[in-house]
């Protein structure tokens, strides 16, 4: 079995992220912006604003449970989130999710639905040593190419890619930007 316990927390934490950026941003525009459910503040040139790393990270979690469940199901998978950063797929998420806090409430439920099956007794430790074909990109740099266990997909997602997108979502608060790039 795995300890869901550190996907957990990295869900929460990004989740409380999202809901600061988004408290921020309601506080920051509430004079000139009726919409409480708005992408929130600005992104530097070229980066994410916050609905669209939500919807990134919404895709790369249904990613992740379906290579879960088709090991759970006894089928062959592969883990590729490319399609987790194509601009159209993204903007589509976030319309079908209905916004911010639809990707807030959409990415909660799916990290119960993950924290359940990889961390339950849904998956012996052989299945967990499965070793899945993967494909990794990042702002266009191929991180990964080759199999992998599962358990490594679903701790790869613990401790790197959930961690990241929190400090990503954090960097929107207004001056904390300023102050990361002065760093």
């Amino acid at each position: 079995m795995l300890d869901a316990t550190p996907l957990q927390n990295a869900y929460q934490a990004l989740l409380d992220a999202a809901a600061t950026v988004a408290a921020a941003a309601t506080v920051a525009d509430a004079a000139t912006v009726t919409d409480a459910d708005s992408p929130g503040p600005a992104p530097p040139h070229g980066e994410w604003n916050a609905d669209q790393i939500l919807a990134h990270v919404s895709l790369v979690s249904a990613a992740t449970i379906a290579a879960v469940a088709s090991v759970a199901a006894g089928s062959h998978t592969t883990y590729d989130n490319r399609i987790a950063l194509d601009a159209w797929t993204i903007e589509r998420t976030i319309e079908h999710a209905g916004g911010n806090a639809g990707l807030r409430d959409r990415i909660g439920g799916q990290a119960a639905a993950l924290c359940a099956l990889a961390g339950g007794a849904a998956l012996s430790d052989a299945e967990l040593s499965t070793p899945a074909p993967v494909r990794l990109l990042s702002n266009g740099t191929l991180l990964a190419d080759q199999p992998m266990p599962l358990r490594d997909i679903v701790t790869g997602l613990a401790e790197a890619e959930l961690p990241g997108h929190t400090r990503q979502l954090l960097a929107l608060l207004p001056g904390r930007a300023v102050a990361e790039a002065t760093r």
